[in-house]
């Protein structure tokens, strides 16, 4: 059973940073792709920015030059670092892992979600 457990969400004043962090254990041999997703109250889930095992990323727009998606394979571990915060920012943020390895097929798996908040 592979599991994603997501950290670092808060309340945080417009202008502010905040990193999320998901951890992927179990029997994993490898993943494709880590990234995260948000939902806004009333909005559909949306990609934020995604990264693939051999480093290539993908923004959504809306936060290019501001977010900083990495990953540590060694760890199965994505990063999303948030910078220049905005009130419309927040959201609540999915982790999701694609296509990933494990003894009895692939799979793709989700976190439970992390809050973050922006406001003063």
């Amino acid at each position: 059973q592979v599991q994603l457990v997501e950290s670092g969400g808060g309340l945080v004043q417009p202008g502010g940073s905040l990193r999320l962090s998901c951890a992927a254990s179990g029997s994993i041999f490898s993943i494709n792709v880590m990234g995260w997703y948000r939902q806004a109250p009333g909005k559909e889930r949306e990609l934020v920015a995604a990264i693939t095992s051999g480093g290539s990323r993908n923004y959504a727009d809306s936060v290019k030059g501001r977010f900083t998606c990495s990953r540590d394979n060694a760890k199965n571990t994505v990063y999303l670092q948030m910078n220049s915060l905005k009130p419309e920012d927040t959201a609540v943020y999915y982790c999701k892992a694609v296509r990933v390895v494990t003894p009895v097929g692939n799979y793709d798996y989700w976190g439970q979600g992390t809050q973050v908040t922006v406001s003063s």
